[in-house]
């Protein structure tokens, strides 16, 4: 029987994290998307100003998977929640309950620190929604997902002055 061990990540583990990461863009059919290097992983996981939490799954001692997260907020239930940005497990570690102690795991974190709710987004092709509903996850059609960035954000930053003095009012 094979030894599956979920445990946080240490910095050691960022080379291994990032390679999942690329294995992850290239599945969701975005290989050249990652521009994310070691050293931003080191900042933002374990840097002075925290970013993010990244589990490890083992499989037989060899990090098989991963779930990177962090807070949001709920301002009507005022209250964090818990946003799961990436869950991985590698193909050949499939069919062993990794994905599914990995989420748990995550699910246990946000009861413990009174988190509310626990969010995740998934692409609409992707397998893995059947996963998500099997573990409970609600699908929210009602909502649609909205992202700003690259030129578009620059802009619209430069509209604030770039942001850097907001002032007092």
């Amino acid at each position: 029987m094979a030894e599956i061990r979920i445990r946080d990540a240490a910095p050691e583990d960022v080379p291994a994290v990032l390679g999942m990461i690329r294995d992850l863009a290239a599945f969701e059919r975005e290989p050249d998307a990652v521009v994310a290097t070691e050293a931003d992983l080191l900042r933002d996981g374990w840097g002075p100003h925290k970013r993010f939490g990244c589990l490890v799954a083992e499989l037989d001692g060899s990090a098989a998977g991963f779930a990177l997260w962090f807070y949001n907020y709920s301002t009507w239930e005022g209250r964090a929640g818990l946003y799961l940005e990436d869950l991985y497990v590698k193909p050949a570690a499939r069919r062993h309950g990794l994905g599914a102690r990995l989420v748990a795991e995550l699910a246990a974190l946000a009861v413990r620190e009174g988190c509310r709710r626990f969010d995740l987004s998934a692409l609409h092709w992707n397998p893995a929604r059947a996963f998500y509903d099997r573990l409970g996850f609600e699908y929210r059609a009602d909502w649609l997902s909205y992202r700003l960035s690259g030129a578009a954000l620059a802009a619209l930053a430069e509209e604030a002055g770039g942001g850097a003095d907001r002032g007092s009012g």
